[in-house]
C-alpha cells in the first residue's frame, strides 16, 4: 500500500469559497509558523474543552500536529497571533480490512468549532472539505471516532465498528481460565509504551477496522509523556511467553473506591498477540490484589473475557459504536477487502455529496475476491445510502439489522446474501481513538 502525505493536498476550494462569502478564511496551517501552530493547538485544546495548554505540552503535542494536515478557519483578517475559530486535521493510515489487507484511509480528527461561531456552516465546510480532498488525492475511504453519535452520519459516515465496554464485579466473577506457562513483569514507562506499539502493530495487521498507532499515542497511554495528566498512575506489564518472547502488554491505572482499601483497576489499553497473552493479561487484572472492579473500554465485541470467569454474570458487557467509516470510491473499498461467502448482485448507492453514487454490480466469487463495475440500465437488487454501505464495510455490522431498521431495500434472500458475503472472520475491532 503506497502511503500519501496528506500535508501535500491544498485546501479544497469549494469549502474556501463558502467561507469566504461568509467573512472566514479556511487555509491549511503551516506547523513551521510557531504562531500559527501554537494557536491551532490552543483552539483544539478549546474546542475539546481542554485547559490552556503551557509550554511543555505544546511541545509534546506538536510532534505529532506537524505529521498531519492540519486546517484552520479564521476570521477574515485576523492577525498571525489570533487563534482559529475552527480547526481539524487528517493524514492518510493503513486500514485493515476483511482478509487481511490495507487500505489508505483518510484519518479524520481534531474536528472543533468554536462556541462563537455555532450555526454557520463552518462544520459543513470542514467536512465536506476534507472528504473532497480526500477524494481529490485518491484516497477510497475516510474514517473517524466520534464523541457524538449524531453529527457524521449526514456526510455519509456510518457507524462500522462497533466495541465493548466491560465492568467486572472480580468478587463475583472469578476466574475460570488457563494459567499460562509465560511470565509477567512490571515495566517502566518508556518500555511500556515501546512493548504496546510492538504488539499492537503486530497484531492490527490481521484484526479489520483496525489502523497504525503513532508514537504520541503511546507515551500518552503508557504515561511516557510528561504532560499526561495523573501520570504517575499509570502502570504496565508485559507478557513474555515460553521462549522468552514479547506477546503482549497492559497499560492500567488503579484508584480507591471510597476510604474503602478497596480499589478499581482501569485498563488503558490491552493488547495481546496470543491466547495466552490474552488470559495471562486478563488474569492479572481480575486477581489483582484488593482490587474488586475491573473496568476496560473499546474491548472487541467477541473478547472472550466473559468465557474466562466462573461466573460470567460478574462481567457487564456493554456494545457501543466507535469506529466510524465513508467510503469515497466504491471499486476501491469493496475490491481491497474479501468476502466470507459469493455474491453476485446489483447494489444502488445513494450518496448526497456524490463521490460513491451509483449502480454498482458487486461479483464475489468463491476465492472470495470481488469485482466491481458500472451497472448501467440494469436494475438494482439492493438498494441502500452511502452511510449504511461503510457500515457493512468493515464486516461487523450486519445486514439484516440495517434492513430491519429500514436503512436497506431488498428482499430477502438478497440481504442474507449480502450478510453472508460481507461478515467478517476475525470481527473488526478499534483499540484506540484517533
Amino acid at each position: 500500500m503506497t502511503t500519501l502525505d496528506a500535508r501535500a493536498v491544498p485546501a479544497d476550494s469549494t469549502s474556501t469559497e463558502r467561507l469566504s462569502s461568509a467573512g472566514l478564511e479556511y487555509r491549511v496551517v503551516d506547523f513551521s509558523d510557531d504562531e500559527r501552530a501554537t494557536g491551532f493547538q490552543r483552539a483544539a485544546d478549546r474546542g475539546f474543552l481542554g485547559a490552556e495548554p503551557n509550554a511543555e505540552s505544546l511541545a509534546q503535542a506538536r510532534k505529532t500536529f506537524a505529521e498531519r494536515r492540519n486546517v484552520a478557519v479564521y476570521e477574515a483578517g485576523a492577525s498571525v497571533s489570533a487563534l482559529p475559530v475552527a480547526t481539524t486535521n487528517a493524514w492518510v493510515t493503513p486500514l485493515t480490512v476483511p482478509g487481511g489487507a490495507e487500505v489508505g484511509m483518510w484519518a479524520i480528527s481534531m474536528v472543533t468549532v468554536a462556541a462563537t461561531h455555532r450555526r454557520r456552516g463552518i462544520a459543513r465546510s470542514l467536512l465536506e472539505g476534507e472528504l473532497r480532498a480526500a477524494a481529490s488525492a485518491g484516497v477510497p475511504i475516510a474514517g473517524l471516532t466520534a464523541t457524538e453519535a449524531t453529527i457524521y452520519g449526514r456526510y455519509g459516515f456510518g457507524s462500522a465498528i462497533p466495541v465493548s465496554r466491560f465492568t467486572v464485579d472480580t468478587r463475583q466473577a472469578g476466574w475460570g481460565g488457563v494459567a499460562p506457562l509465560g511470565r509477567i513483569e512490571y515495566i517502566d514507562r518508556e518500555t511500556l509504551a515501546a512493548d504496546i506499539a510492538m504488539v499492537h502493530d503486530r497484531v492490527r495487521r490481521g484484526v479489520p477496522g483496525r489502523i497504525a498507532g503513532w508514537q504520541g499515542r503511546w507515551e500518552g497511554i503508557s504515561g511516557a509523556a510528561a504532560t499526561v495528566h495523573d501520570r504517575d498512575k499509570v502502570r504496565g506489564i508485559r507478557y513474555l511467553d515460553e521462549e522468552g518472547v514479547l506477546r503482549g502488554a497492559l497499560a492500567y491505572t488503579l484508584r480507591e473506591k471510597g476510604e474503602t482499601f478497596r480499589f478499581a483497576l482501569d485498563v488503558g489499553i490491552l493488547v495481546a498477540e496470543t491466547p495466552d497473552a490474552l488470559a495471562a493479561l486478563w488474569r492479572f487484572a481480575l486477581q489483582h490484589d484488593l482490587v474488586d472492579e475491573v473496568t476496560a473500554d473499546l474491548r472487541p465485541v467477541d473478547d472472550p473475557l466473559p468465557w474466562l470467569v466462573l461466573d460470567p454474570r460478574g462481567v457487564n458487557q456493554v456494545v457501543h459504536d466507535h469506529g466510524w467509516l465513508r467510503i469515497l470510491d466504491v471499486p476501491a473499498a469493496l475490491t481491497a477487502r474479501r468476502f466470507s461467502a459469493p455474491l453476485d448482485a446489483v447494489i444502488r448507492v445513494e450518496d448526497p455529496l456524490g463521490f460513491a453514487r451509483g449502480d454498482w454490480r458487486l461479483r464475489a466469487g468463491s476465492d472470495s475476491t470481488a469485482t466491481v463495475e458500472r451497472a448501467e440500465g440494469a436494475g438494482p437488487d439492493i438498494t441502500l445510502d452511502v452511510s449504511a454501505l461503510s457500515s457493512l464495510y468493515a464486516g461487523g455490522v450486519r445486514a439484516s439489522s440495517l434492513h430491519g431498521a429500514g436503512r436497506i431495500a431488498a428482499d430477502a434472500s438478497a440481504v442474507e446474501a449480502l450478510d453472508r458475503a460481507m461478515i467478517s472472520f476475525p470481527v473488526p475491532s478499534l483499540d484506540i481513538w484517533y
